[in-house]
């Protein structure tokens, strides 16, 4: 479906990267009246959509309403959510929900009815969900429809490398801030390892979270934030990138790397014990087991800390063995595998990093600061998240931003781009050195962890910014004088990405949400986002 100039040249209507659920969405929408191409530096479904467990947040349920939603989500985000855009997704949600059905997403139900579950920060029964595989299941039908949908063409294994914008080319004004504009972008194929050359007059950024910074992390490997680093390069304000939430259940085992025990099973019940059989949750905050997820990770954090303990336990064996596998088929199945019958004994969990709430800065129609750049998902602040993600909040808008991306793009036509150079390497060599990306990639993880974690200090982030600013010169030097690879790529998007968390959280003098200082323990009267601006 493409018009090409060469082998190494594309043109479409709109480049998308990322074959999430906010990325495929929008390719859906916008196929009926554009040439659209998703680029995945993968296969289809190695992004985070298909981990998700827990479900979508839908006001669906007799006696709840858009209100207590918003409530939930405003209290969630600890006065940094934005009501405007939280209302203006919630009261989308349900249309979302509706689409995926018709698209044949097989939602669990009960008595003829979708079966609505209970998360933790939510006053209401209003969780649609796949059992305990909604990602997999919304992601296994949207894929076969991209599939079989002719305006819509995949490139699997390409690697953004960077955004070509109008300031780079020499064709905006250096010193106006709104004289750019994006004019498509450069991949790496690595089937050909050749770096292409994609011009379209739309693109969106659907790439996801950062959460491969960190050295314990739920997410797949391809979570390393490269489109919030394309976009801070090309001119693109980030926002709150402090807020990055850890998920509080985390499977801890040697041999289950980023398994995630949802949410959903202290929303049916779960408690969590020490290694002794205490319950501490109740200690903590008087929501218990349901309260936010920080809350819960901070909760974990400071008792693994104060006895020394490697984990901590969630138990949900006081439930029949019929509703676990009813609810939960897919954690006990794996959980089983590993020798852990949740039916008769507790769930060893640790925190981890799950989802970041900070982003690329968009409006309600998902457009950045670059004419022509969108971008959606969880690469993205759109003021719903706030300081916290309420649970399976994500997932919904993932979609009604696609769905408002792909409308703003169908009633704003901008011109065809100019012609685009082709990738120049003609001055670069292969590198002699691998090793020095993995072992960087290793000190960047373990010092992020260890110093921008759940509990923060003025002292660790300011040794993580030194290390930061050495590793960004060693980056640097490789990137400009060796051939590209994707772990290269992803590595310079991790310290990017580490930079502006760093940046972020040593910016906010309280303590708000998913940001904890120990320097600044108390929260400020009024809440104000972290807005940071390229230079």
């Amino acid at each position: 479906m493409t018009i090409s100039l060469s082998a190494a040249h594309y043109h479409f209507d709109v480049l998308i990267v990322g074959s999430g659920l906010a990325g495929l969405s929008a390719a859906l929408h916008l196929a009926p009246t554009h040439r659209v191409a998703v680029l995945t530096k993968r296969g289809m479904s190695d992004g985070s959509s298909n981990w998700a467990q827990g479900g979508i947040a839908a006001v669906l349920a007799e006696g709840d309403s858009f209100d207590a939603h918003v409530q939930d989500t405003l209290v969630a985000g600890a006065g940094l959510s934005d009501p405007a855009a939280t209302r203006f997704v919630v009261e989308h949600s349900p249309e979302s929900i509706a689409w995926l059905r018709e698209l044949g997403v097989p939602f669990s139900e009960e008595d003829g009815h979708l079966h609505l579950t209970r998360e933790g920060g939510h006053s209401a029964r209003r969780i649609v969900h796949v059992t305990d595989a909604t990602g997999a299941a919304v992601q296994k039908t949207l894929i076969a429809t991209v599939r079989r949908t002719p305006n819509i063409t995949l490139f699997e294994n390409h690697t953004l490398v960077d955004l070509i914008t109008e300031r780079k080319l020499g064709l905006a004004s250096a010193g106006d801030a709104t004289d750019n504009r994006c004019l498509g972008l450069y991949a790496l194929d690595e089937a050909t390892d050749t770096v292409l050359t994609f011009s379209a007059p739309h693109t969106i950024l659907a790439t996801g979270g950062a959460g491969k910074v960190y050295l314990y992390t739920t997410n797949p490997d391809t979570a390393t934030g490269d489109g919030i680093a394309a976009a801070w390069r090309a001119g693109c304000r980030v926002t709150n990138m402090e807020f990055i939430q850890f998920h509080p259940t985390c499977l801890y085992h040697p041999h289950a790397k980023s398994y995630l025990i949802s949410e959903a099973v202290r929303g049916e019940g779960g408690r969590l014990l020490l290694p002794d059989g205490t319950r501490f949750m109740p200690q903590h905050d008087e929501r218990a087991e349901l309260a936010p997820r920080d809350v819960v990770a901070r909760a974990i954090d400071f008792e693994m800390k104060k006895g020394g303990f490697d984990c901590v336990y969630l138990d949900i064996s006081h439930q029949p063995l019929a509703f676990l596998l009813e609810h939960f088929p897919n954690i006990y199945a794996r959980c089983m595998q590993l020798g852990i019958d949740i039916s008769k004994q507790p769930i060893p969990v640790v925190p981890a990093a799950h989802y970041t709430c900070g982003g690329i800065h968009v409006d309600l129609s998902g457009r950045t600061d670059i004419a022509g750049l969108h971008a959606i998902g969880e690469a993205t602040y759109t003021g719903l998240h706030g300081a916290n993600r309420l649970a399976s909040n994500s997932l919904v808008e993932c979609m009604v931003f696609a769905r408002s991306a792909a409308t703003d793009i169908v009633a704003t036509p901008l011109p065809q781009p100019p012609a685009l150079p082709a990738w120049d390497d003609s001055r670069v060599t292969d590198a002699d050195e691998a090793v020095v990306i993995s072992h960087n990639w290793d000190e960047l993880r373990r010092f992020m962890w260890d110093y921008v974690g759940i509990v923060r200090t003025n002292k660790r982030l300011e040794r993580a910014s030194h290390r930061i600013a050495l590793l960004q010169g060693e980056i640097q030097e490789f990137y400009a004088h060796f051939h590209v690879t994707r772990d290269l790529l992803e590595l310079r998007n991790l310290v990017q990405v580490a930079e502006l968390i760093v940046r972020s959280a040593h910016s906010r003098h309280e303590s708000r949400g998913l940001h904890f200082s120990r320097d600044y323990p108390n929260t400020m009267a009024i809440a104000v986002p972290t807005i940071l601006v390229p230079d």
